[in-house]
């Protein structure tokens, strides 16, 4: 084969190389090619050229063949695939808007698995918190029937459990905007996926504001953008009238039951007051329908006191169990794993999304939240506890439908 042949075929085959490997096989392509035009051709370098985009050829037909067999739950979510799979692969960016609990989290990287997506490069998955990516990433291994890892991997601050043939990374938004330092065109990645938008973080924010400025320099990378409440004409307005599919979340009713309690004005939820409203409030849910109890506080402090206050009330026949993000990853585990008894779990607002705590029935909220915010006088960012909007009382409502 001449020369001029072997470089038309390699330059058809581009397109077939993994991401990360195709932007420096086309630069080094485009120099020989340039060599060539002038006369000054080296077969040798284009013979190793040619082994190098064959290695990457190789590479993601090998990643295209160990995507898992996948089955879909009978989750709301799973009800539009289809339609989801086809704009994904019509569109660039789509936008999912589903309510909590719909199965958004989980399915839509199972999705884009079945659509062919993973195989030139990780399909990203960002969450707004380290205890979700995990979580997250465990649950989607479980349902492909593969250990945690293998076809799924996660990366969070100081931990990778990822590897080069993983086809779904999940990790916090974070962590995605720090890669972007060395990898300004996320060229390891064939789709991202922004869960939780509606948290409007600074790095959610700013990831939302790159990625409008990266993909027209990257048309073969697909954005999905996800979240429970949301305004999705905005977002798909930023993006060019994006299409947007609306998901349904709650399976089940939910009856709203309200008990105004006197309060003070500092959001103590250690109070006595407080303290002996959770427990009345316990002591009519385990009267009325017995079932796994989760209760939202804004705080480790507030659900270290309430967990005591709990053990010597003693409900009957309820194991207690803390979630919070400093808990072990073994102790965390236990909430997620039920052995069968009824449960009470105490959580702060992580999980309020991302997270579905299996098995719950009833659902007590406080009210309050801690929230970041930035404090011009001291010029500091503060965690002050605050009462909670309407949209997170209606996802906290939805656990439990």
């Amino acid at each position: 084969m001449s020369s001029h042949d072997l470089i038309k075929q390699l330059s058809k085959k581009l397109s077939d190389c993994l991401n990360q490997d195709r932007h420096s096989l086309k630069r080094e392509l485009d120099r020989l090619r340039s060599d060539y035009q002038k006369g000054k051709i080296q077969e040798s370098k284009l013979a190793v050229l040619a082994g190098r985009i064959d290695q990457s050829v190789g590479k993601k037909l090998k990643r295209q063949a160990s995507i898992p067999t996948i089955n879909f739950p009978d989750l709301p979510v799973s009800g539009k695939k289809d339609e989801i799979a086809q704009l994904i692969q019509q569109h660039q960016v789509v936008i999912v808007c589903g309510e909590t609990g719909s199965g958004k989290t989980t399915q839509l990287p199972k999705i884009c698995l079945s659509i062919g997506r993973g195989a030139s490069g990780f399909i990203g998955h960002t969450q707004p918190r380290r205890i979700a990516a995990r979580t997250v990433a465990d649950r989607i291994a479980e349902e492909l029937g593969e250990p945690l890892g293998k076809s799924v991997g996660y990366k969070v601050r100081f931990y990778d459990k990822t590897h080069a043939e993983s086809l779904v990374k999940l990790m916090t938004d974070g962590i995605l905007l720090a890669e972007t330092q060395n990898d300004p065109y996320l060229n390891q990645y064939d789709t991202i996926i922004i869960d939780e938008a509606h948290e409007r973080s600074l790095n959610i924010d700013f990831l939302l504001g790159y990625m409008r400025w990266l993909l027209p320099k990257r048309p073969d990378l697909k954005l999905i953008i996800t979240s429970a409440t949301i305004d999705p004409e905005r977002f798909a307005k930023h993006y060019s009238g994006a299409p947007i599919v609306e998901v349904s979340g709650r399976t089940y009713p939910v009856d709203i039951r309200y008990r105004p309690i006197e309060q003070s004005e500092e959001n103590d939820e250690t109070t006595a007051d407080l303290q002996q409203a959770i427990l009345d409030a316990v002591d009519e849910l385990a009267r009325d329908m017995r079932g796994d109890i989760l209760i939202f506080l804004s705080g480790e402090r507030e659900i270290r006191e309430t967990t005591e206050s709990l053990r010597k009330h003693h409900p009957t026949g309820y194991e207690i169990l803390p979630l919070y993000s400093k808990l072990s990853v073994s102790e965390q585990e236990q909430v997620f794993k039920p052995k069968g008894g009824l449960r009470i779990v105490l959580a702060t607002n992580v999980a309020e999304t991302s997270l579905t705590v299996p098995g719950i029935r009833c659902v007590i909220d406080t009210g309050h939240a801690r929230i970041s915010r930035y404090s011009h006088r001291s010029k500091i960012q503060r965690l002050p506890i605050e009462k909670i909007s309407q949209a997170s009382a209606n996802q906290r409502a939805g656990r439990c439908g």
